[in-house]
């Protein structure tokens, strides 16, 4: 198997970005405007073959069409919403997968945050979106709390070494949501510290990993027991437990 590259790049206020080069192919995840792409594009001496969006939100589409002009790269993404998604050129789903020149990517339907959002999986890695975060998910925009902790659930059955590659840098505020509702777990309190410092240092929290997620993330904890503590509802289905938590974070 070829060897696969992926390279972060900053947009806007808080997004991500992603380059995933290799031999001789060229893709960008979510590029929410093209300076940036582009700058590291050259930078690197590298053409953009493809475009791959993860849902059709301008802040991950806004540089669709210029770099489809310049580089006449094919836009990939999600064949139920493709009536919304700029310059699409193949729309894919969960049956069918689609290749990257080497490699076999699945995709997931990951409904919620918009009907149509998709994951993308390279090998050890998978770019998420704005469906799973860092300690945190998306808001639910076009679903309901059953679809995104289905969506979640579906997620969390990639192995734990797998890469988490998420549409924004939330972490940290993430973070500080996640010990109001759970102070005691370890884990999450070494993770705060860390994010802590690689946010003092201007340094990205990206990737996480399933596993790391599994442990720390309040939306796929929904049978701790100290946050069901927590929010008083010990004996609540796990789907209400998940609505609850996306209630509080919307107002925190």
């Amino acid at each position: 198997m070829a060897s696969l590259q992926i390279e972060t790049i900053a947009c806007l206020k808080d997004n991500y970005a992603y380059l995933v080069h290799d031999a001789g192919l060229c893709a960008v995840v979510d590029p929410s405007e093209p300076e940036p792409v582009t700058a590291v594009l050259a930078a690197r001496g590298l053409k953009l073959t493809h475009i791959l969006n993860t849902h059709h939100h301008w802040d991950h589409t806004g540089g669709n069409k210029v770099l489809k002009e310049m580089f006449g790269a094919v836009v990939v993404g999600p064949d139920k919403d493709r009536d919304r998604i700029p310059e699409i050129d193949v729309g894919v789903n969960e049956a069918q997968g689609w290749l990257f020149g080497a490699h076999s990517v699945r995709i997931l339907e990951v409904p919620a945050h918009t009907k149509g959002a998709i994951a993308f999986i390279f090998d050890d890695a998978v770019f998420t979106g704005d469906t799973l975060f860092a300690m945190g998910c998306g808001r639910l925009f076009e679903g309901t709390p059953a679809m995104m902790h289905a969506s979640l659930a579906k997620l969390m059955t990639l192995p734990d070494d797998t890469a988490v590659y998420c549409g924004h840098e939330y972490t940290l505020n993430n973070a500080r949501f996640a010990l109001t509702l759970e102070p005691g777990n370890k884990d999450l309190q070494a993770r705060m510290r860390e994010v802590e410092a690689a946010r003092a240092n201007g340094h990205p929290t990206v990737p996480s990993d399933i596993g790391l997620e599994k442990r720390t993330n309040p939306f796929v904890r929904t049978g701790s027991s100290e946050i069901r503590a927590t929010l008083k509802m010990d004996k609540a289905e796990a789907v209400d437990v998940f609505a609850e938590i996306r209630r509080r974070k919307d107002s925190f």
